[in-house]
């Protein structure tokens, strides 16, 4: 691996460690999409939620068995030709934003590359010739099928991209006439490098349909994901949307981090997560653990405000956690962590019994997708 221009961040400028990361993700990807429900169950999330999240995180796997094949060849196709994926080892194990950004500027010109290049086809026999005519590697033909198939899984879409703008899902109608929608988005946060989903349940009283309102619906999308940073509470993108529309009243709002990734091999964690996959010795592709973290925030009741000199707005009074007074300085109703991780650092966890993880909640996850939980 080699170091990146901060201390944080390294380039995977060899073709084993980067080939050994993204088998490490497609692992850990496959595997919190079979424990997704399970690790969902008992959260207030219907099925409809579940459908929600899990269409996230396949969009996730997308976008990093796309990155995989960019990487293929990185460190072997001429030098600096593949380019170096770039990771943050520090705090969240994933790939840097600026890996997304690029990917998305790419997919804008996705059909021009493609136009240019030979079919895949045509790039194997090129494979074949170099093999059978030169006798030697043809790491330029494999540079160029690995990009062509790059940009073909960027043509073809479904991926998780640095900003997944806002979509309204109509629930029903109020005896009010009002509407219900559940509005969901998501963002690979540039603070923490990490991809975070938002789940917000919302109520619309204003003349027209919020999708179909040429203009709201583009000013409430923009405030959403102007708003969906990490440093920001809960209680704050809430109070700060139901203030900005007088006719959207956000009534539940969830967000789920996902991440950070702890590895031996590819992050620099402390503290007992570092004790704990040190002592599991555990095989490459079993040496990870995957934090979860759920923040919901819900409204208690409504209280009338003046707007104006003849008129009052109803304004939302969201219900923070009363526990020792951390609702305060969560910003949230409740907050739920989880950790996803395999068998052997699993039972390295169980012997040491850090006081740090008791009440946090254990996924195990194994090969066949069989998923066991503990607390």
């Amino acid at each position: 691996m080699k170091r990146a221009l901060t201390r944080d961040h390294v380039g995977l400028s060899e073709s084993f460690a980067a080939r050994r990361y993204f088998r490490k993700f497609d692992g850990i990807t496959r595997r919190l999409i079979d424990a997704a429900d399970s690790i969902l169950s008992g959260d207030g999330f219907s099925p409809e939620d579940h459908g929600i999240i899990r269409d996230y995180l396949v969009a996730l796997s997308r976008t990093f068995e796309a990155l995989s094949m960019k990487y293929l060849l990185t460190g072997r196709a001429g030098g600096s030709l593949a380019g170096a994926l770039e990771i943050d080892i520090r705090e969240s194990g994933f790939p840097v934003f600026r890996e997304l950004m690029t990917m998305a500027n790419d997919a804008q010109q996705a059909g021009r590359h493609l136009s240019g290049m030979k079919s895949a086809d045509d790039l194997k026999d090129d494979m074949v010739r170099v093999i059978v005519g030169e006798r030697k590697t043809p790491a330029r033909a494999q540079f160029a099928l690995s990009q062509r198939l790059y940009y073909e899984s960027l043509a073809r879409g479904g991926l998780f991209w640095g900003q997944n703008d806002p979509v309204a899902v109509w629930q029903g109608d109020g005896e009010d006439k009002s509407r219900h929608y559940k509005v969901h988005w998501a963002v690979y946060d540039s603070q923490v490098n990490l991809p975070t989903i938002y789940l917000m349940d919302l109520v619309d009283t204003g003349r027209r349909a919020l999708p179909t309102d040429q203009d709201r619906w583009p000013e409430a999308q923009s405030h959403l994901m102007a708003q969906s940073v990490a440093g920001l509470k809960l209680v704050t993108i809430a109070r700060g949307f139901d203030g900005d529309f007088d006719d959207l009243h956000p009534k539940r709002l969830r967000r789920i981090h996902i991440g950070p990734m702890y590895s031996s091999a590819f992050t620099q964690q402390s503290g007992p997560i570092r004790q704990v996959l040190e002592q599991a010795a555990a095989p490459q592709g079993d040496d990870w653990a995957l934090a979860w973290t759920l923040e919901e925030l819900e409204s208690e009741r409504v209280k009338q405000e003046k707007r104006g000199w003849f008129s009052t707005v109803e304004r939302e009074v969201f219900a923070l956690d009363p526990f020792s007074g951390r609702g305060v300085d969560t910003g949230a109703t409740r907050t739920e962590r989880a950790v996803i991780l395999p068998e052997r650092p699993y039972q390295a966890l169980a012997e040491l019994d850090p006081p740090g993880f008791r009440s946090v909640r254990k996924f195990v996850v194994s090969e066949s997708g069989q998923v066991l939980s503990y607390i």
